[in-house]
């Protein structure tokens, strides 16, 4: 006899859009390769990529600056090691010094500016939460989908709306979120698996952590094409959320109105945000 979560996983089949391609912004991390410092051409640089990688990553969106020995414990790297990366990282423009702690440079947000593929897509989506959020007066989020979770790659608010919980480019589990769920709903079925395997963990009392209410949630989604998340995330704030396909095919990504529960009309907001997808659809294609 299976298991719940096994029955749950094989249950699970996408049926409204194919696997994404082109435009589809998801992409695992790259998986750390040890080696020793003194192997030569491709293997050294894997070495230095290695050790620069947790030094920049120790930094969290709450982190203006660390001190090298913060650095030094969230690296898990040698203390001579990171002193002498975070003087290169200094010297790059990737890490600047502030008295005697670092923070990070201004050139990783020049550099960021310039992938091509999100620029497109917020160039493309920015517009339409703009009327959006001129429509609801709430919090408008675009995400896109990298490895289990969600990536903000866009939001906008009022001064009443939510500025806590998402931020841009910070990352939040697929499968609690509003956007996550839509993303998950329409992508292949292997994305489910990985998501049940890595571990449906509560972050409210009313976050969904069961295999099988999961599946049937991604199963309703696909018949409506719409999400409401409540509570899942942030008690006492709601989700509604749609995917956006670019030309009607191909998934790039989720996108919500968040609000306090009391406030979220699911049902006045819903053509707003369909007409909105839509619309990212068609200009994307």
């Amino acid at each position: 006899m299976k298991a719940p979560a096994d029955a749950a996983l094989a249950g699970h089949h996408a049926l409204a859009a194919p696997a994404p391609q082109g435009l589809v912004l998801s992409a695992r991390r790259a998986e750390r390769h040890p080696d020793s410092e003194d192997a030569g051409g491709a293997d050294s640089m894997n070495s230095v990529l290695g050790k620069v990688r947790p030094i920049l990553e120790a930094f969290t969106s709450d982190d203006a600056a660390l001190s090298l020995a913060e650095l030094v414990r969230r690296s898990g790297a040698a203390k001579a090691t990171v002193h002498r990366l975070a003087q290169e990282l200094v010297t790059w423009g990737l890490l600047e010094r502030e008295g005697c702690d670092y923070r990070l440079g201004l050139r990783l947000f020049e550099l960021g500016q310039r992938v091509h593929r999100q620029r497109i897509l917020r160039e493309a989506v920015q517009p339409y939460m703009e009327d959006l959020l001129l429509i609801t007066r709430e919090t408008i989020h675009f995400a896109i989908h990298d490895s289990l979770d969600v990536v903000y790659l866009d939001k906008i608010f009022p001064h009443r709306g939510l500025n806590a919980e998402s931020r841009v480019a910070g990352r939040l589990p697929l499968y609690c979120t509003g956007t996550g769920k839509a993303i998950l709903a329409y992508s292949p079925p292997s994305l489910f698996v990985d998501v049940v395997r890595g571990g449906l963990k509560p972050i409210t009392r009313h976050t969904v952590v069961s295999p099988g209410r999961l599946r049937a949630q991604l199963d309703r989604i696909r018949e409506e094409g719409i999400v409401l998340e409540s509570e899942e995330i942030r008690l006492g704030y709601a989700s509604l959320a749609v995917p956006v396909f670019a030309g009607g095919t191909t998934l790039v990504g989720a996108l919500s109105i968040t609000a306090p529960t009391y406030r979220m009309d699911a049902t006045g907001y819903a053509t707003a945000l369909r007409t909105a997808a839509l619309g990212i659809g068609r200009s994307l294609a």
